[in-house]
């Protein structure tokens, strides 16, 4: 790559940024160029509150939800849950 970096304009993975799209190519340069000679601040500090895994990732609890929830519920209410969606999934449009 001769020391050569090219800008990566793809969708971000992470669905903390899920919405934001890339970035105009100019506005990206501008603003490596303001970072570059210190006219624009670097980034902001995380805030020491909040746990850095469950920022980046944003799932910390999230994969607890539907195992709690069929815990809560009895066999009756989780057999009707499961018909509704059979139905829904196999109606025809």
């Amino acid at each position: 790559m001769n020391g050569c970096r090219t800008l990566k304009m793809d969708m971000p993975n992470r669905s903390s940024n899920r919405g934001q799209g890339p970035k105009d190519l100019n506005t990206t340069a501008w603003e490596i160029v303001q970072k570059a000679i210190g006219a624009m601040p670097k980034e902001e500090p995380p805030d020491p509150n909040k746990n850095p895994a469950a920022v980046t990732l944003g799932r910390l609890g999230g994969l607890k939800g539907g195992k709690a929830r069929a815990a809560k519920l009895t066999p009756e209410q989780r057999k009707a849950i499961a018909k509704k969606a059979a139905s829904k999934r196999w109606a025809k449009p």
